[in-house]
């Protein structure tokens, strides 16, 4: 898919007085939301159809950032807009030497699609062992998100320079499972320049509604 860069118009962004207070007037700061996600159909569908849990939580998280503006912002040649999509950059883990390394797949609006990419992407560069796969470093419009399986958490903040740098940083973590639901929990981090409460919570019921809805998708 074509991933074009767009320009804000200043003078016709609503945004533009709280981006200028976040980037002038306070020291650039980033903020984390952690939440608890309800994924007991979302695992249970996808279990049953033998399709890999990772992936389909990329594929979704990257779909709720594709409908929310506000999250795909960026900078090109230091102008201020916004792309179409972002791909996801993850870390694969190792376990004979229990290192990670950084790779990404693009995104497509098809599951299919990018579930097939990310197969491959997976059996090519999965044996690298440096900190960046041998696929490279990701294409301007991308984000990082990364998964911690071997425990759950209440709270959990990733620490970034938030000056320039304005896409999401999401975490999830290992399932716990109480009176029949299974819950993951999720931490976004974000620039406060780029996004509100309000648009997280945007965020966050697209992706649940996505993750209670998988025949929508899959």
């Amino acid at each position: 898919m074509e991933n074009c860069f767009h320009l804000i118009d200043m003078k016709k962004w609503p945004r533009a007085q709280t981006y200028h207070f976040f980037t002038e007037v306070v020291k650039p700061q980033s903020y984390t939301v952690n939440v608890t996600l309800d994924v007991t159909i979302l695992r249970k569908t996808l279990k049953d159809k033998s399709v890999k849990f990772f992936p389909a939580c990329l594929y979704l998280v990257s779909r709720a950032i594709e409908k929310q503006q506000e999250l795909r912002l960026g900078l090109k040649d230091s102008l201020l807009g916004y792309w179409d999509f972002l791909n996801p950059q993850y870390p694969i883990f190792h376990e004979d030497n229990k290192t990670i390394t950084f790779l990404w797949t693009e995104y497509n609006q098809d599951f299919k699609v990018f579930y097939n990419q990310y197969l491959k992407d997976n059996m090519q560069y999965g044996g690298d062992h440096s900190i960046m796969s041998s696929k490279g470093a990701p294409p301007k419009g991308s984000y990082i998100i990364a998964c911690v399986p071997w425990f759950t958490f209440n709270s959990f903040t990733m620490h970034i320079d938030p000056e320039k740098y304005y896409s999401p940083l999401i975490e999830t973590g290992g399932f716990s499972e109480s009176d029949g639901m299974i819950a993951m929990p999720l931490s976004i981090t974000i620039n406060h320049a780029a996004a509100d409460g309000y648009q997280i919570k945007v965020f966050l019921d697209e992706l649940q509604w996505a993750m209670n809805h998988p025949e929508e998708w899959l």
